[in-house]
């Protein structure tokens, strides 16, 4: 049996929303993207992060480069999860 870990950050009103910073994460079967991690995350952590993560200005990055949730994960990965980024 092979483990696939990965590292999950949240940020910003994301991390206060959820109540929590970082956490490593062993990906079950059939999970390999991050739209199938999402859903894993909302089906094992209810409905305050279904909130979080339906809106779909979450900005996504995987190893420190910004990408979509078609991404495809791999053991090691470090995934982050962050609010747009808004200015003045």
């Amino acid at each position: 049996m092979v483990f696939t870990m990965i590292a999950v950050h949240y940020f910003a009103s994301i991390r206060e929303n959820l109540g929590k910073e970082a956490e490593t994460i062993e990906l079950p079967e059939g999970v390999e993207t991050v739209a199938q991690l999402i859903d894993h995350l909302i089906q094992h952590n209810g409905s305050t992060w279904s909130e979080v993560f339906t809106d779909n200005a979450v900005m996504i990055a995987v190893n420190h480069e910004m990408t979509d949730r078609s991404a495809v994960l791999s053991a090691g990965d470090e995934v982050a999860f962050f609010p747009p980024v808004t200015g003045g």
